[in-house]
């Protein structure tokens, strides 16, 4: 089910959908819970709490920034309380690793800490095996998908093959999707090991796809540059919005993409909805 080479198109319909954030309600809690409070920790920012927390939520949760790679908001954070509160000591090295790597995950750290001696990268590696730890740690409660969104799937994966593309860890995905009945609804789940969401949708389209037939359902800007990337649909789930994004593409949006009437007019109006409501 994670692997591509595993994979065979079953349907004419490919429904592409990002996790965190997205089909799970656990992106603000992992957020607000696990990973601006562990950055607090990791560089003794206590003194400044409360408004570091909030511009890493902005960073994260509320701006056109969502969604991006942890590593990446990390050097941006942190890049802020430099000038803004303290000083982040080999803070460069952190910076040009986020720049040069050829992939920002954790096995990628590892080995650039074993090759270093980095007191940043270390530090960023502690930090993300320690978020890691805390996330595995959430409760049942806390890792809900949103209202609609097992109903949004079963109805998808009559008409189309249906794949999990997320950038978080393949475990984590696996056991949230499958604690609810997810799963059942999905063919494919491809997580941040299977490689970028440009690398993965491109490879399911290369499965025999016409790329019109083709959608992503997706809450961060990122996911929008994945399906641009790709000539491929984009259906936006909104910030705060979530819910009704859901109902409506149980009702509509998914309606349009079997009649062939998504691009244009719609596309376009989800769009321009979802910039707005990043801010964008």
């Amino acid at each position: 089910m994670s692997k591509l080479s595993h994979f065979t198109k079953k349907k004419d319909f490919l429904v592409c959908v990002d996790s965190d954030g997205c089909a799970m309600n656990t992106m603000t809690i992992k957020h607000t819970q696990c990973f601006g409070p562990y950055m607090i920790a990791e560089w003794g920012l206590e003194q400044w709490r409360d408004e570091i927390l909030a511009r890493w939520n902005a960073i994260n949760l509320h701006t056109m920034t969502r969604g991006i790679n942890r590593f990446q908001a990390l050097t941006m954070a942190l890049g802020e309380i430099r000038e803004k509160y303290c000083e982040i000591e080999d803070l460069e090295n952190l910076e040009q690793w986020t720049q040069t790597s050829a992939e920002l995950t954790n096995c990628a750290l590892e080995r650039a800490v074993a090759q270093s001696d980095s007191i940043c990268l270390k530090k960023a590696l502690s930090w993300s095996i320690a978020v890691d730890r805390s996330v595995a740690h959430l409760t049942r409660d806390e890792k809900r998908p949103f209202d609609g969104v097992r109903r949004a799937l079963a109805r998808a994966h009559r008409y189309a093959d249906v794949a999990v593309i997320s950038n978080a860890n393949l475990s984590t995905v696996l056991e949230e999707w499958d604690l609810y009945g997810l799963l059942e609804h999905t063919d494919i789940v491809l997580a941040r090991d299977s490689g970028s969401k440009i690398h993965c949708i491109d490879s399911l389209i290369k499965m025999g796809y016409t790329k019109h037939h083709v959608l992503l359902c997706g809450d961060a800007p990122d996911d929008l540059h994945a399906a641009q990337e790709n000539d491929i649909l984009f259906y936006p789930i909104l910030a705060k919005h979530e819910n009704e994004s859901w109902e409506e593409f149980s009702v509509a949006g998914f309606a349009h993409l079997l009649k062939g009437e998504y691009a244009g007019a719609y596309q376009q109006n989800k769009i321009d909805a979802f910039l707005k409501n990043l801010g964008g």
